[in-house]
């Protein structure tokens, strides 16, 4: 766990990632009274291709949204409202029917980016619904090289980020900076490979510092470990308290077969995103579009190497002067 991963840069695989298969009974249909007749219809959701780099993934993120239509892309869920529209629903209305877990989805505005102004932003309501997930798995080939493979999500609907807030600049060039600084920004998501291996990871964009233009931006974010310090394992080991070697080897512990379950790691990693705009309102200040990240996984706390996850989706956010 010494050097941070360049997981961007490590290439993403060539298939483009899918949606989550747990994701589709709940997010296509709101049960509620009042919610059915706002629902909003929309194609199936896309992904931004992941390439050999962040400038060069920016880049294909703007061209990716142009080509398959500002409109459409964020069109919303089909269970997915106008921040409006969810705010005038009770708890009862809310609970159970998924809508927690997605993102406000922007009812007017227009695609033609350079409606957004010059200035120093305060971005409010950020938010990031992930729409398909997959891990990076060796090629089962001899000589094929690794790939991201589909993933079945086994998590239950409480994976998007929401609530975030930082800030979000824009000069007269169209270049543009975005620093998250608080709010619900990671949440624990399990998936499970098409093999039967469960992959744990914190899909998270804690201090995300990243920088472009409108069409596409980006940059590093940081992962903080899955466990925390106390957390001890099934043989009593942890970070700051508990065993120093598991029970039944005291003499072993020290060997490099066991140091490494032994030594527990709670340092935290490096992950990359890019994002891209779609759709801007200039009397509300809403703001929408699509982003890619990649991250690493679990390690339970340095005993095994993460694997790489990259997390498609839709994201959402409110600017304020």
């Amino acid at each position: 766990m010494g050097q941070p991963h360049n997981l961007i840069t490590m290439l993403c695989g060539s298939e483009g990632p899918a949606r989550p298969e747990a994701s589709n009974s709940k997010l296509n249909s709101v049960q509620t009274p009042l919610a059915q007749p706002l629902r909003v219809a929309r194609p199936a959701r896309t992904q931004v291709q992941c390439q050999a780099g962040l400038k060069e993934i920016a880049q294909q993120a703007g061209k990716f949204v142009t080509a398959v239509g500002l409109t459409s892309l964020v069109a919303g869920s089909a269970s997915a409202l106008s921040y409006d529209a969810l705010q005038g629903l009770t708890y009862l209305q809310v609970k159970g029917s998924g809508l927690a877990n997605t993102c406000s989805v922007i009812e007017g505005g227009s695609s033609n980016l350079k409606d957004i102004k010059a200035g120093d932003y305060r971005i409010q309501k950020f938010c990031m619904e992930p729409t398909s997930f997959t891990v990076k798995e060796e090629s089962q080939l001899k000589g094929g090289k690794p790939e991201f493979v589909k993933t079945k999500l086994t998590t239950r609907l409480t994976y998007t980020l929401d609530e975030m807030n930082g800030q979000f600049k824009v000069d007269g060039s169209g270049n543009v900076e975005l620093k998250e600084e608080d709010g619900i920004d990671y949440a624990a998501v399990t998936v499970q490979m098409p093999g039967g291996e469960r992959v744990p990871f914190l899909f998270t964009v804690k201090e995300l510092n990243a920088k472009g233009t409108l069409d596409g931006f980006g940059g590093d974010f940081v992962v903080p470990s899955y466990r925390g310090s106390t957390f001890l394992d099934p043989k009593g080991r942890g970070g700051s308290t508990g065993y120093d070697t598991a029970v039944a080897l005291p003499a072993a512990g020290d060997s490099d077969e066991y140091m490494g379950k032994n030594i527990k790691k709670v340092s935290p990693f490096k992950g990359q995103a890019v994002f891209s705009v779609a759709k801007y309102d200039q009397e509300t200040g809403e703001i929408a579009g699509v982003f890619e990240s990649v991250q690493p996984s679990d390690t339970e706390l340095g005993a095994h190497a993460p694997k790489d996850v990259k997390i498609t989706g839709l994201w959402y956010g409110q600017l304020q002067l």
